[in-house]
């Protein structure tokens, strides 16, 4: 339990703009915004954040989502500051609509997205997004998410087994899953559920070992990681099982 003087991001959050929301003059919005940046709420464990990002995949996948803070009074709050629990890398697939499926609301999640999910070799952008979240918001869990039939994964196998290649920059971004590809060949069990599940566990590998701000982190037990599979026809988000 909670003590009761101590409050999670997103009660903070939700108490700023129910404040808003009640305020009739711009003045007092103002005054609210700076507070906000002021006086920022109490860290939550990266054990907390997972299970809050979970227990939203339960209410969309049982479609009694909450739909929490998506009102223009909501982003208004958030205006001067933000105060994410996660970092999620996931795919730019359309089909993974990340507020939607984890059932959060504004300011909850801080996404970085990128075809195939890639992280390792995907460069400056990619990594230094995910640190800017730990170094600078706090954030304490990375989520690396993959999905069903992810289309990048399938280029990667198809273009591995007849030797070609594939125009302008999306090869170099298929040559990045190759590996999971090239490591899961013959595997017991589909092939392409396969590689997109180790697509996912070579991120968060890499993740773990990201020097200088994230490795340390988790070292210390301040920041977790982990792997997770978003199924397209069920809308699940199940963990991977990386024997920790």
């Amino acid at each position: 339990m909670k003590h009761p003087s101590i409050i999670s991001r997103r009660e903070f959050v939700a108490l700023a703009a129910a404040g808003v929301s009640a305020a009739s003059s711009k003045e007092l919005l103002a005054v609210t915004q700076k507070e906000a940046v002021r006086k920022a709420p109490s860290q939550i464990s990266p054990t907390e954040a997972l299970r809050e990002l979970l227990d939203g995949n339960a209410r969309f996948m049982k479609g009694q989502p909450a739909s929490p803070r998506r009102s223009p009074e909501d982003f208004r709050s958030l205006a001067e500051a933000q105060y994410p629990e996660a970092v999620i890398v996931s795919c730019s697939d359309s089909r993974v609509a990340l507020e939607i499926l984890f059932d959060v609301g504004v300011g909850d999640i801080f996404v970085v997205r990128v075809a195939g999910n890639v992280v390792s070799g995907a460069g400056v952008t990619i990594k230094g997004s995910i640190e800017y979240a730990v170094a600078e918001l706090n954030v304490p869990l990375i989520m690396v998410l993959g999905h069903s039939g992810c289309g990048a994964v399938k280029a990667a196998m198809k273009h591995i087994d007849a030797k070609d290649s594939l125009p302008g920059a999306i090869n170099g971004l298929v040559e990045l899953i190759k590996p999971a590809v090239a490591s899961t060949k013959g595997a017991p069990g589909d092939p392409l559920e396969n590689a997109i599940r180790k697509n996912v566990e070579i991120g968060v590998a890499a993740l773990e070992q990201l020097q200088p701000i994230v490795a340390p982190r988790v070292k210390d037990g301040k920041v977790k990681v982990v792997g997770a599979v978003y199924d397209l026809r069920t809308g699940e988000v199940t963990l991977l099982d990386r024997g920790k």
